[in-house]
């Protein structure tokens, strides 16, 4: 007598390998909702004031809201940034951004920190000291102060003329005839620290033993700098550069206290130009356009170093 399957058994269920029982699944959701309750305050924080500005600024940059003589704000769609485009005075505020941007963090802070970073690891340790303690000062300064003292600088009856008038040399009013080379020195001197300490952070991890074996087989300076110590710190690099350019676009007291983005807008940067549209004429709508702007070219320069980065690993 054969046996026969039960007609009514239905098909067999199989669990993939290192599935959990069926009966503690509301036991997991529990531990991950009691693992996520520390970090639950800061994110409503982050949502309260960091999100909801950012959506409030967003909205606000499609209507023409003003400070002064306006009953209501009405939507304007995208007439705020039309307008940008077809303004000559926002036109040269992007280009003298990027001018600034370029002197002062791509080459003035990135090279002159990583040519100190460099000496420093070959000087004694009261130069390095003393080196280091006077670079850091000018960087843990208020901008506003850093700000007064290039300004003292630069002025017609400052120190740099002065030292070239002891030199016989010609000098000038140095904010009235070059104001945006100025104001990118000044940024340079401010804000070379950041990137000294993080070469020289990066070049304590390069192994001893290969720059003494490149200078024992005949290899210049130059060739150990261009053929070995750049290529192991090239992620220092692209970090270094995306960090001061984002914090490049943000400068506002230093340039404002210098020069004020005079004499006739020569050095009114996209900062000092939102901030005059939105405080000084009252168009909070349009200089928050500008504002949104302005994030927009920071969010194009990390894409960029963030895609170079990613293709160096």
């Amino acid at each position: 007598m054969t046996a026969t399957a039960p007609e009514h058994a239905g098909p067999e269920v199989r669990k993939a390998p290192g599935s959990p029982p069926s009966g503690t699944r509301p036991g997991t959701v529990r531990r991950s909702l009691f693992r996520a309750l520390p970090v639950s305050p800061a994110v409503v924080l982050l949502l309260l004031f960091l999100a909801g500005p950012i959506v409030y600024c967003v909205v606000i940059a499609f209507t023409d809201l003003q400070l002064t003589g306006q009953a209501q704000e009405s939507f304007v769609g995208f007439d705020n940034f039309t307008r940008a485009f077809k303004d000559e005075a926002f036109l040269n505020a992007v280009w003298l951004t990027l001018v600034f941007t370029v002197l002062s963090s791509l080459i003035g802070q990135n090279t002159l920190g990583l040519a100190l970073a460099s000496l420093m690891q070959r000087a004694s340790k009261p130069v390095r000291t003393l080196t280091g303690g006077i670079v850091v000062t000018a960087w843990v300064l208020p901008e506003v102060v850093a700000g007064f003292l290039l300004y003292a600088f630069f002025r017609r009856e400052g120190t740099l003329n002065a030292i070239l008038d002891w030199l016989h040399l010609p000098s000038q009013n140095w904010l009235f005839t070059l104001p945006i080379l100025a104001v990118s020195f000044a940024n340079v001197w401010r804000g070379t620290a950041f990137s000294m300490l993080v070469y020289s952070a990066a070049l304590n991890e390069i192994p001893k033993e290969v720059t003494e074996a490149a200078e024992v087989d005949g290899a210049s300076g130059w060739r150990r700098m261009w053929h070995i110590t750049l290529p192991m710190i090239r992620r220092s690099i692209g970090t270094n550069l995306m960090l001061n350019t984002l914090q490049t676009l943000s400068v506002f007291g230093l340039i404002w206290v210098m020069t004020r983005g005079g004499p006739s807008g020569k050095s009114q940067t996209l900062p000092l130009f939102m901030y005059e549209q939105a405080f000084q004429n009252s168009l909070i709508g349009y200089g928050t356009a500008v504002a949104l702007l302005l994030l927009l070219i920071g969010s194009l320069f990390s894409v960029v170093y963030l895609r170079l980065l990613r293709t160096e690993v």
